[in-house]
């Protein structure tokens, strides 16, 4: 299988920064938090080695997969014809379940 090209949507740019930023302010270090940002992403680039390895979420959202990072985030995307889309970098513990579940319109069933 070939190697599908990976794109950050702008919220899991967005993610990243945000990260970027608990991090710096815990360890008043900002090589410390360029390094684990750099590892998020090219954690985010492996994931066309194997693009359905990830843990299928359709329940949250229809093709959602995530992929655990280091124990302290979790990277959520989609596998589409062409290429492998990260939605969202969450950290932390984040309950993005919660998340998925409240954009999910009230008369719109889990699948």
């Amino acid at each position: 299988m070939r190697r599908l090209p990976v794109v950050l949507q702008s919220e899991a740019e967005a993610d990243l920064a945000g990260i970027f930023h608990i991090v710096l302010h815990a360890s008043q270090d900002q090589s410390v938090a360029e390094g684990f940002i750099r590892r998020i992403v090219a954690r985010c680039r492996r994931i066309s080695d194997a693009p359905h390895g990830g843990r299928p979420r359709g329940d949250l959202e229809p093709g959602l997969r995530t992929v655990p990072f280091e124990r302290s985030a979790v990277i959520a995307y989609r596998v589409e014809a062409e290429l492998v889309t990260i939605t969202n970098v969450f950290y932390g513990g984040r309950n993005f379940e919660a998340l998925f579940q409240a954009a999910r319109p009230d008369d719109e069933p889990a699948p």
